[in-house]
């Protein structure tokens, strides 16, 4: 119920609680959560389990926790990054191949790796916004580009399609220690990526709803000419947000690499639709203007759980995508539903 009298201005309108929930952009990825939680546990009693909850996180976690608050905010800019999931690769091959072929010291390495992967999302939001192609376009471009390279130069420098041998590397105790360390709470060891992902998804979400640069975001999402008229620096946000993307897929990569001492050349291909299905699920319009980062790791931690549930329950793998084409119909639905309500208060 809107609580409001008549000639009232309706931007000053108070809303029911009710209504303000329904409003949340996060809150059908919430509901979705809680359910699937509920299912797997009826069907698993590892599932719910310290062990079983550590390890759904962690497949949440990285990259695809990660890397949705990125493409969240992107998307709530109104654009999308294609190259997203290769350039989680590149980043973590140019790590290892730097340090195993070039003998460069990790740290220094890492720098590098992190400089390349920023160019590569400067160049997609300067060509976005001096061309005015689309980002699907422009992005795709340049996720074709990258996967050729990740294989090419790879089987060029090392003969092979995978670089590994980064643990034996000195000095790869502190980077590692930083990104693929474990903590142990109760006896159960947790990836720091599980932490790192939480610390991500509360500064964006903070960035998002309680600064200058988060209304910016909103409003060249939301109508780009509109925004530029009012003074918002919408070329610059837009290279921004796309840097941001590149620096998630940086720190992805290498905690990657770090992980598991090895990197394959095609790492993260096919895993960017994976991050805007997240991103969707939890509420990010497929036009920009809306959405939520916290919403975005929810809808990682609804693949997190997914895919350990399947693997519980004794299923098919096969079945993970099934969980997935659904997971994004009704999320797509759920979306609509919400824009909707929001039209007809406004009507009121």
């Amino acid at each position: 119920m809107v609580a409001t009298t008549a000639g009232a201005d309706e931007r000053i309108a108070r809303l029911g609680l009710l209504r303000r929930l329904l409003l949340k952009p996060e809150l059908g990825a919430l509901i979705g959560a809680v359910l699937i939680f509920v299912f797997f546990s009826s069907l698993s009693d590892v599932f719910w389990s310290f062990s079983g909850v550590a390890n759904w996180l962690d497949l949440a976690s990285n990259p695809i926790g990660i890397m949705a608050v990125a493409v969240a905010l992107l998307m709530i800019g109104g654009h999308f990054d294609l190259s997203a999931g290769t350039m989680v690769g590149t980043a973590g091959l140019a790590t290892a191949i730097l340090t195993q072929n070039a003998h460069t010291v990790i740290w220094v390495a890492m720098l590098e790796s992190l400089i390349l992967c920023l160019a590569i999302g400067f160049l997609n939001g300067f060509l976005v916004v001096r061309t005015g192609l689309p980002s699907f376009i422009i992005t795709l471009s340049t996720f074709l580009g990258l996967q050729g390279l990740n294989v090419g130069l790879t089987k060029l420098i090392t003969n092979t399609v995978q670089v590994q041998g980064i643990d034996k590397e000195p000095y790869v105790s502190g980077p590692h220690a930083l990104l693929a360390s474990n903590i142990t709470i109760a006896g159960q060891p947790i990836p720091i990526a599980v932490f790192w992902w939480l610390l991500f998804t509360a500064v964006g979400s903070w960035v998002l709803f309680q600064t200058r640069f988060g209304n910016w975001i909103f409003a060249i999402g939301g109508d780009k000419n509109a925004s530029r008229n009012v003074g918002v620096p919408a070329a610059r946000t837009t290279i921004i947000l796309f840097m941001t993307v590149s620096f998630a897929a940086w720190f992805a990569g290498n905690t990657i690499v770090l992980r598991f001492n090895s990197i394959q050349a095609v790492a993260g291909v096919g895993q960017e639709l994976v991050f805007i299905v997240a991103a969707v699920i939890g509420g990010c319009l497929l036009t920009g203007g809306f959405g939520s980062v916290v919403g975005a790791s929810i809808g990682a931690l609804i693949f997190g759980m997914t895919s350990a549930g399947i693997v519980y329950a004794n299923w098919d793998s096969d079945w993970f995508r099934f969980f997935l084409g659904g997971m994004l119909l009704v999320a797509v639905l759920a979306n609509q539903f919400v824009r909707g309500l929001g039209a007809r208060r406004r009507s009121l």
